[in-house]
């Protein structure tokens, strides 16, 4: 691990009507690495993981990508756009906000059919990245009629399809059964071996055990209150039990 991916420099993030999201927070993830964003409900992991993936903007500070200051008119240059896209992917929490077209196999290739990426070389990704999540029976089934477990898969192999360097997933073990919550830890393990940068945002602590390289952890009042080794974070209860995290 060396250069860095993401590098945030106080970045603060306020919601329209003035509810604070994020308070400057300032950390760096490099290349290859797994973070886990710990923190209670409310307290703006989702927040800030839709800054990582450009889809918001700070309100003040900066966040570098690959080097390069993320910026709204950065995106506007559709070369640049297409390019971080196809490098960065987020897994939503809910599924049923990523799912939006009629069938599995659409939902699998429209990212990289957006992207400009040649018919064949769609065609190929989304076969193998259904078969890749064991959910090539369900090509032709429609979204909504799957368990949840089949929906967060799906919209895994959505991003899975582009084969971004780039993992941004919000509560990946939310909602899960327990089998196929391992199955999903098992599945960040695998990214992470590929040498994948892995950012989540959870709550769970025993996925960013198993998983994270790194960990950081936001405050209720959205303040980056701890950020360290894993081993070092998740062993310092008074810190936990502060931000709601145990009890």
């Amino acid at each position: 691990m060396s250069d860095a991916v993401f590098e945030l420099a106080e970045v603060s993030y306020t919601y329209p009507g003035g509810a604070p999201a994020l308070r400057d927070v300032t950390f760096t993830v490099a290349e290859g690495e797994a973070v886990a964003i710990l923190g209670a409900n409310g307290s703006g992991k989702s927040t800030l993981l839709k800054l990582l993936d450009a889809l918001y903007f700070p309100t003040r500070g900066k966040i570098r990508a690959f080097g390069v200051s993320l910026e709204e008119k950065l995106l506007q240059d559709e070369e640049w756009s297409f390019c971080f896209r196809r490098r960065v992917g987020l897994v939503f929490q809910d599924p049923d906000v990523q799912l939006f077209l009629p069938t599995v196999r659409d939902e699998v290739s429209f990212a990289p059919a957006q992207l400009g990426i040649p018919r064949d070389e769609v065609d190929s990704r989304v076969e193998e990245a259904m078969e890749g999540l064991g959910i090539s029976a369900l090509a032709d089934r429609p979204p909504y009629n799957l368990s949840d477990g089949e929906k967060k898969k799906v919209a895994i192999a959505s991003v899975l399809s582009l084969s971004p360097d780039v993992w941004l997933l919000d509560e990946p073990t939310a909602s899960l059964d327990p089998r196929t919550a391992d199955w999903m830890v098992r599945f960040l393990l695998s990214l992470k071996e590929h040498g994948r940068t892995v950012v989540i945002a959870t709550h769970d602590l025993r996925t960013a055990e198993i998983m994270a390289d790194k960990v950081c952890v936001l405050g209720e009042d959205h303040w980056l209150v701890a950020a360290g080794a894993t081993e070092e974070i998740l062993g310092d209860n008074r810190l936990l039990l502060g931000t709601n995290l145990i009890s």
